[in-house]
């Protein structure tokens, strides 16, 4: 199926479901994106978005609408969510003109402290033992104004451990972007700060006739 989703931004499918019970198609700037529905544990069904499987002209699309999105922000540093969200993050970076990111990690190097570290877990790891580190190396360039980007935002277990971490170091993001915003369960995680996204994607429940958007 990766050979199919993530590929393309599509002219000609409907959005929502599709015929085939196992796709679904995002409205995205006047076209689709063609996503897999995942089976969750409690029966419930998700669109999902694995970006380095994605062709790079998703990925590209992705990055120039979320650059757009946050650019008004003026963030003088871009944070990279592990692990999807870093080629997103680096990416979007390039197109505000910056000359690098700044890359939280799931790898603990020797180097380390733990005292910038928290736990994190994610729809797709929800008992996955991470931790998620900031590298003390980069903490100086925790100046100005900060955006953070990730991939997906859904049960916002993942955001909130950055958010976490980031207040380890004093530090409040201006702005929070990401390529797909699943659901609506982050929305208690992130608190007041803004969120961009490039499109939205319901959480699915399975009926007699297939998926449906509550």
């Amino acid at each position: 199926m990766t050979l199919t989703v993530w590929q393309a931004l599509h002219d000609d499918l409907k959005p929502g479901v599709q015929p085939d019970q196992k796709t679904y198609a995002v409205p995205f700037q006047g076209r689709t994106i063609l996503l897999p529905i995942r089976t969750l544990a409690d029966g419930r069904g998700v669109a999902s978005l694995i970006l380095n499987q994605a062709s790079f002209a998703v990925l590209d699309a992705l990055a120039d609408d979320l650059a757009a999105k946050i650019a008004p922000f003026n963030p003088d540093v871009i944070i990279g969510v592990p692990t999807l969200g870093l080629p997103l993050a680096e990416a979007v970076a390039r197109r505000l003109g910056h000359t690098r990111m700044l890359p939280l990690g799931n790898s603990r190097k020797f180097w380390y402290d733990d005292a910038l570290s928290v736990d994190m877990a994610s729809i797709t790891s929800p008992a996955s033992g991470k931790r998620l580190y900031l590298d003390p190396r980069m903490q100086p360039l925790l100046a100005g104004r900060v955006a953070v980007v990730d991939d997906v935002l859904s049960t916002g277990t993942s955001i909130a451990a950055v958010l976490g971490l980031l207040e380890l170091v004093q530090t409040t993001p201006v702005v929070i972007g990401a390529a797909m915003l699943q659901g609506t369960s982050w929305q208690a995680r992130v608190g007041p700060c803004p969120v961009e996204g490039g499109f939205a994607t319901p959480i699915l429940q399975k009926t007699a006739n297939g998926w449906v958007a509550p």
